[in-house]
């Protein structure tokens, strides 16, 4: 009986978990301006979340990737159009909760 508590009050606490980054990767995306280029489901001067988490959705390095780019800056994955490097400003671990954030739009 014991057991099933110790279950549920787990599930509970994995979804809280889950649900507490979700709301702090939005909450930094907001902060760190991002949105000024990217949107969650449309193409805006970037590509969407949903469409770079589906471009990197079988990708397993996706996340070591995408935190470098986010840091350097890129071009040429979704068109002509660069990324500009992130502000120092925004700290890696920052960067590391956006990725994981962005990549779980599928």
């Amino acid at each position: 009986m014991k057991l099933r508590y110790v279950i549920a009050l787990t599930a509970a606490l994995s979804v809280s978990a889950s649900a507490f980054a979700s709301d702090e990767g939005e909450a930094l995306f907001k902060k760190s301006n991002c949105g000024a280029c990217h949107a969650v489901a449309s193409k805006s001067v970037g590509p969407s979340m949903k469409d770079v988490a589906a471009k990197y959705k079988d990708d397993k390095d996706a996340q070591a990737k995408m935190e470098t780019k986010v840091r350097n800056g890129g071009k040429g994955s979704f068109g002509g159009m660069p990324m500009p490097p992130t502000p120092q400003s925004v700290s890696d671990e920052s960067i590391k909760t956006l990725v994981k954030w962005a990549l779980s739009h599928k």
